[in-house]
């Protein structure tokens, strides 16, 4: 059995025959138009075999990975964009707190002051919320950007693979392969991070995941990364008394978990610290704390 199927670039088109397969085919440039061609056999039950033929650059994702070698491919795409843009900073954080939130002017904040020090490329899942702002942030910085978007925050972007106005190439929608390796320091010359912002489910999930890594040696580096809390209003206080009760449990060493990042309750400290770790001269203090508060005076 044999079809061709001719669309524009940035379109979802889905096949089904009447077996029920159900593949489904998008790609990022918006400017030009692809073709397709591929197979099925007949034989369904003797072979599960897709072949598909793409022009150049195009990007091919499967709703149901058919293969080992489809995961691979997407940490392939991953790793190339990392390499290309450089590693850097990763941000975490709540999807759902926009422009007319306190944190979403402070994390801004943050990151154009982070991305200045470290001068670096600053890392996302490249959807809404306080992962905008951290993107703000460092665009208003000069500074590289990169994000890995799995195409489910909440809100406006929660229907489309799309990022709003970062370029295609800056960017992939995949399951985020890559927001751990873009914090790894490979050389003492990589200057990174990552950046907890308050968060909820999703959030805490790759918080606790890096932090694991971390604690289990398995970051891919035996260079350190720092690792920082930002805890805007107490956010995440009752979190901590969380992991001292499980401290008082046994179930986590004692100061195990407070030695592994660092909490922060305002931008000076965190970017104080970074200075520190990595042995860079840091503005006066009063400077920074009076810049950032007429910032966050001047959002509604």
């Amino acid at each position: 059995m044999g079809f061709a199927l001719l669309g524009s670039l940035g379109s979802c088109v889905s096949l089904k025959d009447s077996h029920q397969w159900n593949v489904k085919f998008q790609s990022f440039n918006l400017k030009e138009r692809f073709g397709v061609g591929f197979k099925l056999v007949t034989n369904f039950k003797a072979c599960n075999l897709v072949r598909v033929s793409l022009c150049k650059n195009e990007f091919v994702d499967f709703e149901e990975r058919t293969s080992p070698n489809e995961v691979r491919k997407e940490i392939e795409q991953c790793y190339e964009l990392i390499h290309r843009l450089g590693r850097g900073v990763v941000y975490l954080g709540s999807s759902r707190m926009g422009p007319g939130h306190p944190h979403y002017s402070q994390t801004l904040e943050l990151s154009r002051e982070i991305a200045n020090l470290l001068d670096c490329t600053t890392w996302t899942g490249a959807g809404p919320g306080l992962m905008d702002a951290a993107i703000t942030g460092a665009l208003q910085a000069k500074k590289p950007v990169g994000g890995f978007k799995i195409g489910r925050e909440a809100g406006e972007w929660s229907t489309s693979n799309f990022h709003p106005y970062l370029p295609s190439e800056t960017y992939l929608a995949c399951r985020k392969h890559g927001l751990v390796d873009a914090a790894v320091r490979s050389s003492n010359f990589d200057k990174t991070a990552v950046v907890a912002l308050p968060g909820g489910v999703g959030t805490l999930d790759e918080m606790f995941e890096i932090l694991a890594l971390i604690q289990l040696e398995r970051i891919g580096s035996e260079l350190p990364v720092p690792f920082i809390v930002m805890n805007y209003d107490s956010f995440y206080a009752k979190l901590l008394d969380f992991l001292n009760v499980c401290e008082d449990w046994g179930t986590v060493s004692k100061g195990e978990v407070s030695s592994l990042w660092k909490i922060c309750d305002t931008n000076s400290e965190a970017l104080a610290y970074l200075a520190e770790f990595y042995d860079l001269p840091f503005p006066d203090e009063g400077k920074q704390e009076t810049e950032l508060r007429t910032a966050h005076e001047r959002v509604p």
